[in-house]
């Protein structure tokens, strides 16, 4: 089955920025739209954004518009999550997920392949 890994994740101060990464293996991502959510201790996971199968429409909470962007290349069979100005409620950890239909939701049950996550954590 589809397998993704998230990569990218680490220590950052406010008002910095990372590149997360979820890879995808065994199958190409061509014909999933692909989801970021995020879990913070303590928290139910919320959706951050999610980008449909060909990469023509995004989503995106409202706590991340204006300083998340996700982006897709489908020939490296991998999804980017761009994140500028971060602060630390941002702070989670950060999940990718696919689902095989073209357009995407933030709604998490929707989605059925997951990653294992990769640690985002912002702080001075």
């Amino acid at each position: 089955q589809l397998q993704l890994v998230e990569s990218g994740g680490g220590l950052v101060q406010p008002g910095g920025s990372l590149r997360l990464s979820c890879a995808a293996s065994r199958f190409r991502l061509n014909y999933y739209a692909i989801g970021w959510f995020r879990q913070a201790p303590g928290k139910e996971r919320e959706g951050v954004s999610c980008i449909s199968s060909n990469g023509g429409s995004t989503n995106y909470a409202g706590s991340v518009e204006g300083r998340f962007t996700i982006s897709r290349d489908n020939a490296k069979n991998t999804v980017y999550l761009q994140m500028n100005s971060l602060k630390p409620e941002d702070t989670a950890v950060y999940y990718c997920a696919a689902r095989m239909t073209s357009t995407c939701t933030l709604a998490a049950d929707l989605y059925r392949f997951w990653g294992q996550g990769t640690q985002v954590t912002v702080s001075s």
